[in-house]
């Protein structure tokens, strides 16, 4: 499944690389792709998606659905 966020907190480069490199160690997580703010990757199911939200989360990131444009509607 294809999941996108919006990823709060990060404000350069280094950031955008340390949020790939969470999610790429996310078991069940595959092809992250991280810009500033946002990013998306194929989680295998549910569980995996929550642990990569929960991975960022942990890191100080805040989290939320949607896509670089923030996913409001």
């Amino acid at each position: 499944m294809k999941i996108e966020l919006s990823v709060q907190g990060m404000h350069c480069d280094g950031c955008v690389k340390r949020v790939a490199n969470l999610l790429a160690k996310v078991e069940g997580v595959e092809a992250p792709e991280v810009s500033l703010g946002h990013a998306s990757f194929e989680a295998d199911d549910e569980a995996s998606a929550e642990a990569a939200r929960a991975a960022l989360e942990k890191a100080g990131y805040g989290v939320a659905p949607g896509g670089p444009s923030g996913g409001a509607g």
